[in-house]
């Protein structure tokens, strides 16, 4: 691996808050959950784990997200989204290389828009099913959000972005057809960021698995290949976990494993 570290950076792009019961299957109330981006800065590169809400949703999420917008109430303030994000660093979004999409739901995709010259990497499930006019019905896709002119590759299970073992795709299907999550190599250790694979640290622990997915099978075995890392060493960052993110340092600050 290169010899200057690699440095991980997390974002909070906005706040979404939804049935309790989408996140905990049977469980009643609501629950208001972080929309978390990650920056990773690689001598090689640098890589954005997932891009947020699109800002075009603060004025009319009807408009860009459909009935969804009747399900979430949307928080994405002035400066909160993922461009404004990386400006504050000093960075400009379209210097940034790679957007590793976990999935291509609004919060994870809309702010794929804003950064013109990444390129876009997918598992190949979820390409192709977000093309299918009935994987974009079964899936609750927005086109809007992923049909942005960028070019996409597309890969097939585990993927070593840069050949070092330092940031690599780790397929978690089962939240949607091609869902994957990230792990990045710090020098304290690995971290793993799930994205939907794991809404909340609950979901690892106890296997309550969320009230709406693509296949309940494939989602288990996902959540064992999660707790196989988790077990070997590496620092599980949830999804969308509320608690486990008010411990997680905030841009400018780096990720420490």
């Amino acid at each position: 691996m290169d010899s200057e570290p690699v440095r991980l950076r997390a974002f909070t792009c906005g706040w979404l808050t939804g049935p309790l019961g989408l996140f905990l299957r049977g469980e009643s109330g609501r629950l208001r959950v972080p929309v978390p981006c990650y920056l990773v800065e690689h001598p090689r590169g640098r890589v954005l784990f997932d891009s947020g809400m699109h800002p075009a949703l603060a004025q009319d999420a009807g408009a860009r997200i459909g009935g969804a917008s009747e399900i979430f109430t949307v928080e994405l303030g002035a400066g909160e989204d993922v461009a404004p994000r990386l400006e504050a660093l000093d960075l400009d979004p379209a210097g940034i290389d790679w957007v590793v999409n976990s999935h291509l739901h609004f919060d994870h995709a809309g702010g794929n828009a804003l950064l013109p010259n990444a390129r876009v990497l997918l598992q190949r499930a979820e390409w192709e099913a977000a093309r299918d006019p009935d994987g974009i019905a079964a899936n609750h896709y927005h086109p809007v959000d992923y049909d942005t002119g960028q070019e996409v590759v597309t890969v097939e299970g585990e993927h070593d972005l840069f050949d070092d073992g330092s940031v690599v795709c780790v397929p978690t299907p089962g939240h949607t057809p091609g869902h994957q999550s990230l792990r990045v190599r710090l020098a304290g250790g690995d971290v793993v960021l799930t994205g939907d694979a794991c809404y909340l640290r609950r979901t690892l622990e106890t296997l309550h698995l969320p009230g709406i997915l693509h296949d309940e099978a494939e989602m288990l075995r996902s959540l064992g290949r999660l707790r196989a890392l988790r077990d070997a060493g590496a620092r599980i960052f949830y999804g969308h976990d509320p608690e486990f993110w008010a411990s997680v340092p905030q841009a400018p600050d780096a990720v420490r494993c």
